[in-house]
């Protein structure tokens, strides 16, 4: 039966990791709550202003900057490789300095680009500038590996589909604000439309600002405190609970190394009482008041202690990681899934203007806004449904729910684009259709993703996440070749996810021995 309490409630929480069984969205005083707040909410600011061009280049900043149609089709794909490039290192930086600094970094580096905004002048000055801005796409991978580190596996599918999908809402939200702010700066301000589409990127710059810097002050890295100390927490939780076993050798910091020596662990290799781990079972002071813990047994402890804590992997443990097929598989469901969504995303508003002309750039930019609000119920959806999949299915469940959207989302991309529907009805109904397929892919997707090889968490979701928007841009470029013709392409993108989600169907969720994730 479901438990609204949960929703502000302290979580009841693992005793080896501290990760929470339950999401207190709504209470933001308790660490878990505040951690979940600030990963979505910073992932939405970063989306907004990455996406921030689109709802007005298709007309202001077109006819401002004498751009071509294949000069805009340019700069959209050009947004998605600066993305691609920074979640591949977004990821192993995710497993080296934490998720909190590598999310806070993203976006103040992509702040000031943003600020920038109105300072171009030509079709080569957007290129570069919304090169610059796509660092800012990049903040999903520290935003799904923090989420995921707060939240355990029987809840962490639901956690990190609602990050991902309120984050990725922004996506839709943009498509409001940015006409809107626009709209207000020549109505209100009477600005030229020379000069308001630039001042109007001021505003995402302040919000995205804000916001990194409240996280870092706000926000801890982990469950047990400093990243760099998390595996000293792990042996700590273990040994206040009476339980042995042996832990997974870590790259640990000098100082970490030094509080084990000065408490007179002998080694991180085979210990078999307390004191060869060097505490005396107190349970050490945590941040954010736990009430109560899961009733676990020993043996799954263990398993989460040596399989389940991100290590520092070295580059041959790395390449291993990342050419493995469990890899990708979750690459490839995610390169059609949110690969779609970005140049969809890209496009529809245009999309709109072509087929129904009385929208107009405000019009269209509305009906496109809900394509990516979606995301705020679609994408939990994907999660929720997995999470409740996984106690009956287990990882193949989860797997198999991810290859069945996939496949749907093909059927309708299919049916939108040979059918390109001149009707608003239809149009709107097969968007949105498709989009609850789509969406709940992708957050279906980041609820295996904690399952394979969870010691090196960041670079499977950096990976995967890189993936998507290698997609984006594959996508946009067959966009680019096909002009006007966007139906063709809805077709030709839908015969790729039917094609692709099939040929990796066969592939194990999880390799074979690996410890945790289970």
């Amino acid at each position: 039966m479901l438990d609204p309490t949960v929703l502000w409630r302290a979580p009841e929480i693992n005793p080896v990791n501290r990760k929470a069984r339950s999401i207190p969205g709504l209470n933001p005083i308790n660490i878990y709550g505040r951690v979940f707040f600030f990963s979505w909410f910073g992932f939405m600011i970063a989306f907004w202003s990455w996406y921030a061009f689109p709802p007005l280049l298709s007309i202001t900043i077109k006819k401002d900057l004498k751009l071509t149609q294949n000069e805009i089709a340019n700069s959209n794909i050009i947004a998605l490789t600066a993305t691609l490039l920074v979640r591949l290192i977004a990821g192993p930086s995710c497993d080296r300095f934490g998720p909190r600094y590598t999310f806070a970094g993203c976006l103040l580096a992509g702040a000031i680009p943003t600020a920038l905004a109105g300072g171009v002048t030509n079709a080569t000055g957007l290129m570069v500038l919304r090169f610059f801005i796509g660092i800012l796409g990049g903040s999903f991978v520290p935003c799904q590996v923090w989420s995921t580190g707060f939240f355990d596996k029987n809840v962490v599918g639901t956690a990190n589909a609602l990050t991902g999908g309120f984050g990725n809402a922004g996506g839709g939200i943009t498509y409001f604000l940015m006409p809107a702010i626009f709209d207000s700066l020549v109505q209100s301000r009477g600005l030229s439309a020379h000069a308001a589409w630039r001042v109007a990127f001021i505003v995402p710059f302040i919000c995205i600002t804000a916001t990194a810097i409240a996280m870092l002050i706000l926000c801890p890295d982990t469950p047990t405190g400093k990243w760099s100390e998390r595996h000293l927490a792990v042996q700590q939780n273990l040994a206040s609970h009476g339980v042995s076993g042996v832990i997974v050798d870590v790259d640990a910091p000098a100082e970490v190394s030094e509080k084990q020596n000065s408490t007179g662990s002998g080694s991180r290799h085979g210990s078999t009482d307390d004191e060869k781990l060097g505490y005396e079972g107190v349970t050490p002071k945590q941040p954010g008041g736990y009430e109560k813990e899961a009733q676990i047994g020993e043996q799954q402890m263990v398993d989460t202690a040596r399989g389940e804590v991100v290590v520092k992997p070295s580059f041959k443990e790395a390449m291993k990681v990342v050419f493995s097929l469990q890899t990708l598989n979750q690459a490839g469901c995610y390169f059609c899934s949110f690969g779609a969504e970005l140049a969809i995303n890209s496009i529809l508003g245009a999309y709109y203007v072509k087929n129904f002309p009385s929208l107009k750039q405000t019009g269209s930019g509305n009906w496109a806004a809900m394509f990516g609000l979606l995301n705020v119920v679609f994408r939990p959806l994907g999660g929720a449904i997995s999470d409740v999949i996984y106690p009956r299915a287990g990882v193949w469940g989860k797997k198999y729910w991810v290859h069945s959207l996939g496949i749907i989302t093909g059927a309708f991309l299919i049916a939108i684009g040979l059918t390109d529907p001149k009707n608003q009805h239809t149009m709107f109904g097969l968007i949105a259709g498709m989009a609850f397929f789509l969406e709940a892919g992708n957050g279906a997707n980041f609820s295996l993703v904690p399952h394979v090889h969870p010691f090196a968490n960041g670079i499977v979701s950096g990976c995967t996440g890189a993936a998507g928007n290698f997609g984006g841009i594959i996508f946009a470029i067959i966009f680019r070749y096909n002009g006007k013709d966007y139906a063709r392409v809805f077709w030709i993108i839908g015969v790729m996810h039917i094609a692709i989600n099939l040929s990796l169907s066969w592939i194990k969720p999880i390799p074979k021995g690996q410890i945790g994730g289970r």
